[in-house]
């Protein structure tokens, strides 16, 4: 299907002297027709400029590539190409361009000179393979992240392609809108025998493909089965990846049972479910594990910020009014580092919004220290500084020549004279783990990472006394993730500041977080600590949501008969949990 020797890449032309980096490097690759390929690799690696020379997008500076026999380097092949691969971006708010469904999985066909009648048949055919078809009245900002993804996956199937290249369409979806996306992408694959390419940073996700290919640098560094390239944990990790936490959970229980000279769990493992089965396999059940208690929630701290019955309607009195919050009355506590969770169109955005009086409530009121946010319009300066928001995405506000001079235009906007600017800028990137070798820089030449981390820095400058950080690690590898998470952890401590994180990945809300808000259609549905949110998993579930794996697991095998803590956030809280049980039982059957 796809056929590509010595590729080679540049994004800019080579100048007299100069020797520029190619994005890709001497590539050799092949997909197989009918073949679920996963393609891994750190920010920057090349997985993206990839993508797009199988949809000939770009065309290759040396080398060259075949999509369904057909050279990308001869122009009149690059729109049969495009028929042959079609292309699903990140944001499917970016390909969505009518305003009905139908109408915009037509529009595909209709540009390559379709019949009408054949176009009505595509269209159907098209949303019954991604289950959207009670959908083609409706419009598109109508429907969730998932359902936006899937009509964009649609629009691609119209024109009948053998291949889909997908980048990323799952790094800006809740739990269940990737869920989505991924059982449409595998019955594609395994019913409809269409060849599928998936770009993704979630390692579970690639677990599900016939075969892993990791890029670094612009080259293919490791390719294989899942079973094989994950059990390489260390490698990949090298390499800014990390392995499916299953695996990394059943690895690190062989290297102890390996030095107790107990017999090992079998290699391999993928998921979850396949991890119950072998651990339920070989351990013995006991009553000696309880469950860990449940870790006081800090009321007692000041309320720093309080939303009071704030109800706030879109196109309030027209017929497009849609109710976004719905009397939601809610603390921030001073110095609290709370995670704030829910689907797609929840409200969570709207709400951070209302922080720092960006969004005016309908009805109600948001307190800061005591006083109303939007009590008096010349204080509004004053609120925004002492709420930084940071949206997602942060690196797309970047716009100055030097790193210096970005996280420099907030506290210059303020007056300030130029030796407390700099005192702030300086304070502000160490804060987030930049040094001096960047403030020259252009904030354009970072790192996906260091751009995101820069990004923050310009709102740390502010100094303010909550920070909110909407998403702050969509879109990065592992390596970036840990990196952001880390940083925005250690400057909570070293600035004493109060932190909000709005994250669709349960995870890393439940390893970091004191208090986890769960919002669900505008309203706030749980809140409390980690341990007892994600209790109720059967809620989540229904909302959307989900509880981070290891805690998923552990929950398994209490049903199971286990007694194991519920509370389990972590590859490390897991293997302590299970160690002891496969210890007592010598590897024999449970």
């Amino acid at each position: 299907m796809v056929k590509g020797k010595g590729l080679k890449f540049f994004y800019s032309a080579q100048e007299e002297g100069e020797t520029p980096k190619p994005a890709l490097d001497q590539l050799d690759i092949s997909v197989k027709k009918g073949e679920f390929l996963a393609i891994l690799g750190r920010n920057g690696s090349g997985k993206s400029t990839l993508a797009k020379h199988i949809n000939a997008l770009l065309l290759p500076s040396e080398g060259t590539i075949l999509i369904n026999g057909l050279d990308s380097l001869d122009e009149k092949n690059v729109w049969g190409i495009r028929q042959s691969a079609g292309m699903v971006f990140q944001n499917p708010d970016n390909q969505i361009i009518a305003t009905l469904v139908e109408e915009d999985v037509a529009f595909g066909p209709e540009n390559l000179g379709v019949e009408p009648s054949e176009i009505r048949e595509r269209v159907s055919e098209s949303l019954a393979a991604v289950n959207m078809s009670e959908y083609k009245k409706s419009a598109p900002h109508n429907l969730s992240g998932g359902q936006k993804q899937r009509v964009a996956i649609a629009g691609v199937l119209a024109m009948k392609p053998k291949c889909i290249v997908l980048d990323e369409p799952t790094a800006m979806l809740d739990p269940s809108g990737r869920k989505e996306v991924m059982d449409t992408v595998m019955r594609l694959n395994k019913e409809e025998g269409i060849t599928i390419v998936f770009i993704t940073h979630f390692m579970e996700e690639a677990a599900k493909a016939d075969r892993v290919v990791v890029m670094d640098e612009g080259k293919i560094v490791m390719e294989g089965p899942p079973r094989e390239v994950f059990q390489q944990p260390e490698r990949l990790r090298s390499l800014g990846l990390d392995a499916p936490q299953a695996t990394e959970l059943v690895i690190a229980l062989n290297k102890d049972l390996e030095g107790l000279g107990l017999p090992l769990l079998p290699p391999g493992i993928l998921d979850m479910d396949e991890a119950l089965e072998a651990i339920a396999l070989r351990a013995k059940a006991s009553e000696s594990v309880e469950s860990a208690p449940v870790s006081p929630s800090g009321d007692s701290a000041p309320a720093l910020m309080k939303a009071e019955n704030v109800t706030f309607i879109y196109n309030e009195g027209s017929a497009f009014e849609k109710k976004a919050l719905d009397d939601v009355s809610l603390e921030i506590k001073k110095g609290e580092f709370a995670g704030l969770i829910g689907h797609t169109g929840s409200g969570k955005s709207t709400l951070i919004q209302h922080f720092n009086a960006l969004m005016k409530p309908t009805s109600g009121r948001i307190t800061l220290s005591g006083e109303d946010v939007n009590g008096d319009k010349s204080k509004l300066k004053s609120v925004r500084q002492r709420v930084g928001l940071v949206f997602q995405y942060p690196e797309h506000q970047l716009f100055e020549m030097t790193v210096f001079k970005d996280v420099a235009f907030g506290p210059q906007s303020l007056g300030l004279s130029q030796s407390e600017i700099k005192e702030r800028v300086s304070k502000a990137l160490a804060a987030v783990g930049l040094g001096e070798d960047v403030y020259e820089k252009s904030p354009f030449d970072l790192s996906g990472g260091q751009k995101r981390r820069a990004a923050i820095a310009g709102v740390l400058a502010m100094q303010p006394e909550i920070l909110i950080l909407d998403e702050p690690t969509a879109g990065l590898d592992p390596k970036g993730r840990d990196e952001i998470l880390g940083q925005i952890s250690r400057m909570r401590e070293e600035l004493n500041i109060t932190v909000i994180l709005v994250s669709h990945c349960m995870e890393e809300v439940a390893e970091r977080v004191d208090r986890v808000i769960v919002a669900n259609k505008g309203k706030i549905a749980f809140q409390g600590p980690p341990g007892e949110v994600f209790s109720h998993a059967d809620e989540l579930a229904e909302m959307g949501l989900a509880v981070p794996q290891p805690a998923y697991l552990m929950r398994r095998m209490r049903q199971r008969g286990f007694s194991v803590p519920e509370a389990v956030f972590t590859v490390e809280e897991a293997k302590a949990a299970i160690l002891p049980l496969l210890a007592a039982g010598q590897g024999g059957s449970n």
